[in-house]
This record gives C-alpha cells, structure tokens and sequence, in this order.
C-alpha cells in the first residue's frame, strides 16, 4: 500500500468503468472508501471485491443529480470513518444524440444535472469536509469533449467544459486552503457505456485514437490516483488528458 493509508475517499459512480478502477485502487492503496452509484446493486459488487482483497469500503445508492445524496454521501464518509480527504467526481451519463436545433429539453437537463451540476454539488459538500480534515485532493471526470466538440452531443459537451471551467475555479479558491483540484479528461475508454455498440462503430471510433485502440479504465484510474496523490502536490487547477493522442490530431 502507498499514500493513502488512514485516508478516506469517496468516488461516485463507482460501481462501474472508470469509478469501480479508481475506487479499487484507493483502497489497495490503504484508503477507506465510500463507493456511490445510483445502482447500489453495482456499487456493492465493488465493495464486496474490495472487501474480499482484505481491504475497506462501503456501499451507498447516489443520485448525484440531487443536491441533497451529495450531502448524505459526504455525511456518510464521516460518520463511518470520521474524515474525508479525498473525492472522485466521476458519475455522469451519455449523451442523447441529437443536434442542437432539435434538443430534448428534458433530455438536455438531466445530461446537464448529472454530469455538470452533480459535480458541482459534489464539490459543495466535500470541500467543507475536507477542510475539517486539514485538507486534501479532489479529481473531477471530464471527457476529451471537455476540450473537444462533437456532433449530435451538445448537452455532454456543454457539460464537460463545464467540468473543466469548475475545476479551475474551486482550485483558486481552495489552493491556498489546502486542496487541490485537477481534472481528467479520458477518451473513448472500454467502460460498460460503449458496451453494445455495433462492431462498425467501435472499429469507427478506435480509428479516432492514434494509438490505435482505446483505453482502459485502469489508465485512467493510473492518472486519477496520481493526481490524487501526495505525489502530485504541486497540481491543481489543471486539466489531464488520457486519450491515446485523440485530441492530437
């Protein structure tokens, strides 16, 4: 185990992909986790396998679109563990594809509300917390469309910037106060969001990836836990890429 012993995290959306990776490796790295999803099902599989390798973890259904589960989870770190330290903002949900003169306006809401909002509202509880805890680190899950467009995906879009834009703010605020905040924007990663796709598109968007294949979520979770990470203790505000050259191009 290295540099999260007696630390507690709480990654959301973390009964899958890319959260399920970075939870896994904060708690084999010695952190107490509070595992969110909006399926708790999926969020205590986590657990379990956590809890199976000797390790520390607790379950708790999230919606982060609602303002008060993002209080509840804070509430939960810290009535099971007694401090909070670290954060993963990662929940979010695809994009509803259509362009932006014939929007869902329902649609284009709940996109905003999950991937924007709920890290914002995320991020209102947990700071608190964290400086009660003498401070910390926090990673919010944006996108390459946090610097890219796309078509047909403009709420998802708008969104990630958004993410991006957040970081940045809450880094100033809080540099001086002990926190930082980073943001991760992975590319097309084999997660269960593209499960299902038909070969013709997967093989479409691997093309998009001058690497020549996507990613994985343990890559991500590799830049995350760093970020995370007293060895990133000079990183805050920033935005990291992980997307096998896809914004290069």
């Amino acid at each position: 185990m290295t540099g999260f012993q007696s630390k507690v995290a709480l990654v959301t959306g973390g009964g899958s992909g890319i959260g399920a990776a970075i939870a896994r490796r904060l708690a084999a790295d010695g952190a107490s986790v509070v595992v969110t999803d909006i399926h708790l099902e999926a969020a205590q599989a986590v657990v379990d396998g956590i809890e199976a390798a000797g390790q520390i973890a607790v379950a708790l259904q999230q919606d982060t679109a609602d303002p008060a589960q993002s209080h509840t989870a804070v509430q939960v770190a810290l009535d099971t563990y007694g401090a909070l330290q670290v954060a993963v903002n990662n929940a979010g949900i695809a994009p509803v594809r259509n362009p932006v003169g014939e929007l869902d306006i329902e649609d284009w809401k709940r996109v905003i509300d999950v991937n924007l909002s709920g890290v914002a509202y995320g991020l209102r509880y947990q700071i608190p917390a964290l400086l009660h805890s003498g401070g910390g680190s926090i990673v919010n899950i944006s996108s390459i469309l946090g610097t890219n467009g796309e078509l047909n995906a403009a709420a998802y879009v708008a969104a990630k910037h958004g993410v991006v834009g957040l970081t940045k703010a809450a880094a100033l605020e809080y540099a001086a106060r002990g926190i930082r905040v980073n943001a991760v924007g992975p590319g097309y990663i084999e997660t269960p969001m593209l499960a299902g796709i038909p070969a013709e598109m997967h093989d479409a968007i691997v093309g998009m990836h001058p690497i020549g294949r996507l990613g994985t979520a343990d890559e991500v979770a590799d830049l995350a836990v760093y970020l995370l990470s007293d060895q990133a203790s000079f990183i805050t505000g920033s935005y990291h890429l992980v997307d096998g050259g896809y914004s290069a191009r």
